[in-house]
């Protein structure tokens, strides 16, 4: 291939090595979008070919008849497209981010690129792709795999050549030019010693915010080398930094592409958060060039293939950075829960191996990636480390440099194991959440005890389910019975527990070991899960246990009352967590937060948010009020502790500060609840003040600001909100990832006015819906804040609509993201839900509409 980049046209010449496959006879058909690419050339073995005689264009493939290529054993196919990078808004195929040209082509942007058949299941060596434009203003010139030839030519432009000897789907084809800056290392392969070099890119000025991405790249290396026997397999890695990007990152061979947010951090611009983020998709992108790109999809029902297989290992090696796995998969666990469970539960709802699609890039989806990474889980759940790496090392030595299937993959852990894996194939093919119920009894003369399993799902058939289950005595709370597990397999099991001292409670679903919803059937649950709370040595399960405590009360509130034992028990656990023991300081934190409004909703038959928000923030005042002193206490305790590193340019990044630092602002945010006079809210906003402005690291200023956000009443009040605001956007000086947060703080304020105050923010002139991470911080984060969101009004079902409805002329895949707060209206009241349905009605009725919102929109109405 050929680019020959300048400014407003670049022409794309392909050359292609076609030979005959075993399908049998057929025409050539080529994809390529009508709107993206003007054919300017084509020629077969040397011979230009004729429009309507030799060839055909209709919609968006080229046809070249069967009888042009019979009785070739070869054929070479050159065409020549000009395509234009600059009003590529969609930001699929090749566009210009800044002063960079990129390309995204995952899942179909390769055929806005040039004609090509653009399916993952064609895999072909990229031999020669050749990169020309002007030295001054792109001086970088990045492709696939190695550099084998670069020079200078005729007025001021240079080229460089590069050749991926890997067969590759089209999808992971990727070129870069641009004005970069980088930072370089290396790093030597194990076994084999292979030197690789390695390169992190981005726009000039960013180098200093490139180390954490580097380390991060080096240290997944390792792990994959240590874990999985996994090398890399080029002389050369290279990551870039993109500002306009639709996704995360992309795993294009040899070259990622990565989103800024996903890539540059430095203390005074990245959260915590943000640090952990970057590792986990830094290493995601790279454990992908095996599982991903040696062993792909055949066809992209298959894509939990490869994205639930490397999900589920950068959370593995996210867990192994952190040297708490009990911590990651709480993390884990809460987003599989606020996203993937609600996705289940709306019309949206699909197996993680779809059925069937109009648009595949609305199938990036939760289900796909989040569930798909628990089924990966439930294999080495139920195969053991070894068995699961034995499964691992018989599907790459059968399946490397193919595009395979679901099955295959499920084939190889079967037969390396020697164990039968069809029942568990089930989950595959069954949408939805399914439910496991359990009921116990003992029986004190046979000292057995008997934990009777059951399980409901949209399968027809039971499905194969790993439930880790360790049992604790009721009298000591110790663990009497160790973490087994029970393969429930029949609709109905009962398993036995003999030979037991005494009486026990179980701790059902330890490490959250299948993504399911678990119902108990005690008769005094609350008590169950005080105990378990205070004695399960499961970290997960103490602090699941936890977690249903402040749910049920919470409900009550709802209701109008907290009843007293639960509000104890509440008031118990807090208290516990408060006075917790430990250098764990993100699990005590975990402890301390209180369900989210998202996960909560998933146990309401009809959702109110407005009252779900009241209820939530009256339980929390009410726990800040009790234990006020000893959250001060501990929250100046901390503060003390951490000295510099919080308030200095030595901040720490390892696993105890990150905790500290965590520890301390959940307890901030529940110091700066009671705000119900105006003494209090003055002691509050200088609290968070005080905080914001002693900090130097990008966490704790912006744990400050959010709740400063949310205060109002009292002029001087007022005043410090404001301040802050303005002092975070004027020290931001135009970085985009410091304004993103910006804006998203305030769409997330609790504030009556929010939406007027995000509606000004839209005529911001830093505000644009051409970026994706702009839009997603001010639109989308708003869409988040359920209880302004929600408003009983139904205005901001109107600016959502509104914002979807001009985002779909811009990027069809934002649009389509940004719909979907608008589908799930049959959870709601009647007045709700056809105040959002209305909006999607619009939405379908626009003229045009991409199939990217249509498809949302369309099963939304269902």
């Amino acid at each position: 291939m050929n680019f020959d980049i300048r400014d407003g046209r670049t022409v794309v010449e392909s050359e292609l090595t076609l030979v005959p496959n075993d399908a049998g006879e057929g025409d050539l058909v080529l994809d390529g979008e009508a709107d993206a690419l003007t054919l300017l050339s084509i020629q077969l073995d040397g011979r230009d070919l004729i429009e309507g005689t030799d060839y055909a264009i209709e919609g968006d493939t080229l046809t070249v008849p069967s009888k042009l290529l019979e009785n070739k054993t070869t054929s070479k196919l050159i065409t020549r497209v000009e395509i234009e990078p600059e009003t590529n808004t969609q930001l699929s195929g090749l566009y210009k981010s800044g002063t960079m040209y990129c390309t995204q082509c995952e899942a179909m942007g390769f055929r806005r690129i040039t004609f090509y058949p653009d399916r993952p299941d064609n895999m072909a060596v990229f031999d020669e792709v050749r990169i020309e434009a002007d030295k001054t203003s792109y001086p970088v010139l990045l492709g696939n795999g190695n550099k084998v030839e670069e020079g200078d030519m005729e007025d001021g432009r240079h080229f460089a050549t590069w050749s991926d000897p890997y067969p590759k789907p089209s999808y992971l084809f990727c070129i870069v030019a641009g004005n970069l800056g980088s930072i370089t290392s290396t790093y030597t392969t194990q076994p084999s010693g292979r030197k690789v070099h390695l390169g992190v890119f981005s726009e000039p000025g960013n180098e200093s915010k490139l180390d954490h991405a580097m380390e991060s790249l080096k240290k997944s290396m390792k792990w994959d080398e240590d874990t999985f026997g996994l090398e890399y397999d080029l002389d050369i890695y290279n990551i870039v930094a993109v500002n306009d990007f639709n996704m995360g990152a992309m795993e294009n061979k040899g070259l990622n592409v990565f989103n800024t947010a996903l890539t540059l951090a430095d203390p005074k611009s990245a959260t915590d958060s943000d640090y952990e983020r970057i590792e986990s998709v830094i290493g995601h992108e790279y454990f992908h060039n095996w599982t991903g790109n040696r062993v792909t999809c055949r066809d992209w029902f298959q894509l939990t293939l490869k994205e639930g297989l490397t999900v589920y290992r950068d959370q593995e090696f996210s867990g192994d950075m952190m040297n708490s796995h009990a911590v990651k998969r709480i993390e884990d666990v809460n987003g599989l829960r606020a996203s993937q469970f609600r996705e289940d539960a709306g019309p949206m709802s699909h197996p993680i191996r779809p059925e069937s699609y109009i648009s595949m890039d609305n199938f990036y989806t939760p289900t796909v990636y989040s569930k798909g990474a628990e089924v990966i889980r439930m294999y080495r759940t139920l195969l053991g480390k070894d068995g699961f790496r034995k499964g691992m090392d018989l599907y790459f030595e059968r399946h490397d440099g193919s595009a395979v299937t679901c099955d295959d993959f499920l084939s190889a852990m079967a037969e390396a194991n020697d164990v039968d894996l069809g029942q568990f194939g089930r989950w595959y093919s069954t949408n939805g959440t399914p439910t496991v119920k359990y009921e116990t009894r003992y029986d004190a003369e046979a000292k057995t005890f008997y934990l009777t399993l059951s399980q409901e799902s949209n399968s027809d058939e039971p499905l194969h389910i790993p439930v880790a289950v360790g049992l604790l005595d009721k009298e000591s709370g110790k663990e009497v019975v160790p973490t087994k597990i029970l393969e429930l397999k029949e609709k109905e099991q009962t398993f036995e527990f003999p030979g037991l001292g005494g009486d026990v409670l179980p701790s059902v679903l330890r490490g959250f070991s299948a993504p399911v919803k678990l119902v108990g059937s005690s008769s005094d649950e609350e008590k169950d899960w005080a105990f378990l709370a205070a004695n399960d040595s499961d970290g997960f399960n103490r602090w699941e246990s936890g977690q249903k405590l402040y749910g049920n009360v919470i409900f009550q509130a709802m209701e109008g009352e907290m009843l007293e034992t639960t509000r104890d028990y509440v008031f118990e656990a807090f208290q516990r967590a408060l006075a917790m023991d430990s250098n764990d300081y993100s699990i005590q934190a975990y402890a301390l937060i209180m369900p989210t409004e998202s996960a909560l909703a998933e146990s309401l038959d009809v959702v109110d948010p407005v009252a779900l928000h009241r209820a939530r923030g009256d339980v929390k005042k009410s726990l800040a009020r009790k234990f006020y002193s000893e959250i001060k206490e501990k929250y100046d305790e901390l503060t003390s502790a951490m000295g510099s590193s919080s308030s200095g340019e030595d901040i720490k990044l390892d696993a105890t500060s990150i905790g500290q630092r965590r520890l301390r602002n959940v307890l901030l945010d529940y110091l700066c609840t009671v705000k119900e006079t105006a003494e209090e809210r003055e002691t509050a906003s200088e609290l968070a003040m005080a905080q914001f402005e002693s900090s130097y690291g990008m966490t704790d200023r912006y744990s400050a600001l959010s709740c400063l956000v949310s205060m109002g009443g009292e002029e001087s009040v007022v005043a410090r909100r404001d301040a802050a605001l303005k002092k975070f956007y004027n020290d931001a000086a135009g970085d985009a990832l410091i304004l993103n947060k910006w804006f998203m703080a305030q769409a997330l304020a609790d504030l009556p006015d929010v939406l007027d105050r995000v509606k000004a923010l839209v005529e911001h002139p830093e505000f644009t819906l051409t970026n994706p991470n702009r839009a997603r911080s001010l639109i989308g984060a708003f869409a988040a804040n359920a209880a302004h969101y929600h408003a009983e009004d139904g205005e901001g079902y109107k600016f959502l609509g509104d914002m979807v409805a001009q985002l779909d002329k811009l990027n069809p895949q934002m649009s389509s993201r940004m719909g979907g707060g608008l589908i799930q209206w049959k959870r709601y009241s009647e007045e709700r839900g056809a105040l959002m349905k209305a909006e999607l009605q619009k939405l379908a009725d626009m003229k045009p509409i991409s199939n990217d919102l249509f498809e949302v929109v369309s099963r939304g109405l269902k």
